[in-house]
């Protein structure tokens, strides 16, 4: 059933339906998917980022928290001078930042939607942005960094070599934007989670309002509760689990108890 902008799948056929009727590229004449996904646990989640929940001042606080980061991760962690390896470091170990998360894989988000056993009881969704089409509503210098680059993404490097700050980035341009950032491999985890980041051009942009007056470039998928049980097992038998996307003692043991618990 499609409504508006969200289609809900009511079976595991129709969300794999809906997962992959859009990744078909003509241009290349294979399946090529223009979309990244990010999967929550309930539909009523918006794309709030980490930073908002700081409170009312969370913009006056964005820069001294990047600082003081840098200021004493530097022993443990060494992702150079750019300021865009270094947001990208902060959000990987959860300092409160204005990046959200996002992976290529549409079997990863699902499994970020359905993980939490708890919350069962709730429809979830994947949100699904075609990051692609997102590039033409960049600033000029940035649209053709990446283009020069061959790429629709941004690495450290290349937005780096073009705009060297955070302030830099809101002063682009009047209009707000969204740019698309990979972040460098620090883990297994980034790397098994094909996971990048989005980022506003302003600390302060909502990118769910954004995506309101540019609604070509989204849908969702909302996942009713009662599939969620569906989805689960049958992401299990695709290995896509904790023990994979975390790997390491503790994401085994979070795939184990999830695993062993009862119905």
């Amino acid at each position: 059933m499609n409504n508006g902008k969200d289609i809900v799948a009511e079976s595991w056929l129709e969300l794999q339906s809906a997962l992959f009727d859009h990744s078909w590229n003509d241009d290349l004449s294979r399946f090529r998917s223009s979309y990244v996904y990010r999967g929550t646990w309930s539909k009523n989640f918006d794309l709030s980022t980490s930073i908002t929940r700081l409170g009312n001042r969370y913009s006056e606080l964005e820069q001294h928290i990047l600082r003081n980061f840098r200021k004493y991760a530097h022993n443990n962690a060494s992702p150079g001078d750019s300021v865009w390896n270094w947001l990208a470091v902060a959000q990987h170990h959860g300092l409160p930042t204005r990046l959200l998360d996002w992976t290529y894989s549409p079997y990863v988000a699902l499994h970020f939607a359905t993980q939490d056993l708890s919350k069962y009881d709730e429809d979830g969704v994947v949100w699904c942005i075609n990051y692609v089409k997102s590039t033409e509503h960049l600033p000029t210098q940035l649209k053709k960094a990446i283009q020069e680059e061959g790429s629709n993404v941004f690495t450290a490097e290349v937005l780096q070599s073009v705009c060297p700050s955070l302030k830099d980035l809101g002063k682009m341009q009047e209009e707000e934007f969204v740019l698309f950032l990979e972040p460098p491999s620090l883990d297994a985890r980034i790397m098994h989670q094909y996971a990048l980041f989005s980022m506003m051009s302003n600390v302060t942009s909502e990118l769910t309002q954004w995506l309101k007056q540019h609604p070509e470039l989204y849908f969702r998928i909302i996942i009713p509760a009662q599939l969620k049980w569906e989805i689960r097992d049958k992401l299990d038998q695709a290995n896509i689990t904790e023990r994979v996307l975390f790997p390491g003692l503790t994401g085994l043991s979070q795939w184990l108890k999830r695993h062993y618990t009862q119905r």
